[in-house]
């Protein structure tokens, strides 16, 4: 028997079922229906990959913005998404897991990654929860941020699709916002190499051992390696006190691109940190102004 305090809430469910949200919907902004911890793939061993897809309540087939988060590599949680504040403006967000570095090793981050954005662009998905993925633009903050540039520059590298996940899809995507991302992993084993060689080090826990003995797949986890002519544009905002990722990899994929003639952008954040302390002047503007001109709404 149900305790007489869960009755009112158990009869209002059976009366009008269409009312009963998830935790995750009472939770949520009135704004906003929260598809919580949905399988986007599902690898081999039968473990399943999940995102969040958080969408706009009111707004017919909003676009989608795909969040990778960050925490080298080795930690961190799709639930921080530092664009959830999108939701607010007219666009949904698809908040992933990915696989650790304690789990994996490189490449099965990006794989995973891929696997998300072929989930999103499936026709079935983008009609059963309502978005719209005809355009899809990534984004990921500090090794997100990494993920997400190598979306961007890798579309078409067979080593970096993986072999499962919505494979009829494309997993190509249209923009990518990038947070203090690394991008030239051989140049930070020169600058940076507590990173690189440390056997604790992010880099070196991600490669599954240091640079200096790993340099080809060094070169294939770098998003400067990739850098082609039909690369979507690119927006990055990096710090110039950041001593986790220095602004040199952001302005070395800066260079990369322009040499090729490519649209991207480096935001410098004066005095900014790695992972900011308070949101960079103007972020919000830019960030809105790059999707709009990218996805047209």
């Amino acid at each position: 028997m149900f305790p007489l305090s869960l009755r009112p809430i158990l009869t209002a469910c059976l009366l009008v079922p269409t009312t009963c949200l998830t935790a995750a919907d009472a939770q949520a902004p009135a704004h906003v229906t929260i598809h919580e911890a949905l399988v986007y793939a599902t690898l081999p061993d039968g473990k399943g990959l999940r995102l969040d897809l958080t969408i706009p309540r009111r707004i017919e087939k909003p676009p989608v913005v795909m969040f990778i988060h960050g925490g080298g590599w080795h930690s961190g949680s799709r639930k921080g998404n530092r664009l959830a504040w999108l939701t607010e403006h007219g666009y949904a967000t698809a908040s992933i897991s990915y696989r650790l570095s304690d789990e994996a090793k490189f490449p099965a981050q990006i794989h995973d990654c891929k696997a998300a954005a072929r989930w999103l662009r499936d026709p079935a998905n983008q009609e059963k929860y309502g978005y719209d993925a005809t355009k899809l633009v990534v984004a990921g903050t500090s090794a997100g941020g990494h993920l997400s540039a190598l979306m961007g520059t890798s579309g078409g590298v067979t080593e970096l699709e993986g072999d499962f996940g919505s494979l009829e899809q494309t997993s190509r995507v249209d923009g990518v916002i990038d947070y203090y991302g690394p991008s030239d992993f051989i140049l930070r084993s020169k600058n940076q190499p507590a990173k690189t060689e440390d056997p604790k080090g992010s880099v070196t826990l991600l490669l599954g051992g240091p640079v200096s003995a790993n340099l080809e797949l060094a070169a294939l986890a770098s998003p400067v390696t990739h850098v082609s002519k039909d690369d979507p544009p690119l927006l990055i905002f990096h710090g110039d006190a950041d001593k986790t990722v220095y602004l040199d990899q952001s302005e070395r994929l800066l260079s990369a691109y322009h040499e090729l003639g490519l649209d991207a952008t480096l935001q410098v954040v004066k005095g900014g940190g790695h992972g900011f302390k308070e949101t960079p002047p103007n972020e919000h503007e830019q960030v809105l102004a790059f999707l709009k001109r990218v996805l047209g709404r």
